[in-house]
């Protein structure tokens, strides 16, 4: 646990943005692979920013995932499947990728990042409150 912080919240919603940026740029350019990577980072980034602003510090991706739903309530399939897609193109050569698969990844990384800012922005004091409570609960 850390001290909740709005900067550090602020900081990875402009990294997720960023790599959401990326990730369209990347397909347009038919830089599939790496598009894939940058859309599920954008995800990845987006969560991060919402534990920052509760004072949870996490750099485990499977950990991220299961606090996201364990604590949260927050389901965690589409990080999970972004995350599955970007090991799958990022370390095997055989894989194929399709623009079609690109373009359904970016849609609901954009749909994911856009609940997970809709969940950070409406939190109040005594939500942070009860979150960390229960967060200590869980280690």
């Amino acid at each position: 646990m850390v001290e909740p912080s709005i900067e550090m919240k602020e900081a990875y919603q402009r990294k997720s943005g960023s790599f959401m940026v990326s990730s369209s740029i990347l397909l347009e350019n038919n830089r599939l692979e790496e598009a894939v990577s940058m859309a599920y980072y954008s995800m990845y980034y987006m969560v991060i920013a919402l534990f920052f602003r509760t004072g949870i510090k996490c750099e485990n991706h499977s950990a991220a995932a299961i606090i996201l739903e364990e604590l949260y309530g927050i389901d965690n399939t589409p990080m999970e499947r972004a995350k599955e897609e970007r090991i799958d193109k990022q370390y095997y050569v055989d894989i194929l990728v399709t623009r079609e698969d690109v373009e359904e990844l970016i849609d609901l990384a954009e749909d994911f990042n856009a609940e997970i800012m809709d969940f950070t922005e409406r939190l109040k004091i005594r939500d942070i409150d009860k979150l960390r409570s229960q967060f200590s609960g869980m280690i």
